[in-house]
């Protein structure tokens, strides 16, 4: 079964149906190539899924390891590059809302770095990952 359905809409936009939950997701060009900048761009997802991965993974840990980092976020950074036009960077600073001990903290930084989409990407892709921890 497939995973999702994009439409394109014309001048620039998609619109991305998840088939299970029936979520929506629109992306658009970025104004550096042409596009609105209205939403996110395609390469923006990417950079985006891998701190929502990597939060995703650390939760499951977090729950077994029985604590809670609800209200966590991160920031993340996109850098393009040229020629091809392609991800060169993606940057990722975690703001934790968990001051746990030293032994839980390495072991939620060493799951986020196994999560599926950071194993995916291109190795050229350099990655900061930062972690602030409250």
């Amino acid at each position: 079964m497939p995973t999702s359905e994009v439409t394109y809409l014309g001048d620039l936009r998609t619109s991305s149906v998840h088939l299970q939950s029936g979520n929506t997701i629109i992306t658009d060009a970025p104004l550096d190539n042409n596009g609105k900048g209205e939403a996110f761009s395609p390469t923006d997802t990417v950079a985006n899924s891998l701190a929502s991965c990597m939060f995703t993974v650390m939760g499951i840990k977090a729950r077994d390891l029985g604590v809670d980092f609800s209200g966590s976020t991160a920031q993340v950074t996109k850098v393009m590059a040229a020629e091809p036009r392609r991800i060169s960077e993606i940057h990722v600073v975690f703001q934790m809302n968990l001051s746990p001990n030293d032994k839980t903290k390495a072991i939620l930084e060493r799951t986020a770095m196994t999560c599926p989409v950071h194993y995916s990407l291109h190795p050229d892709i350099k990655r900061e990952i930062i972690f602030n921890w409250k």
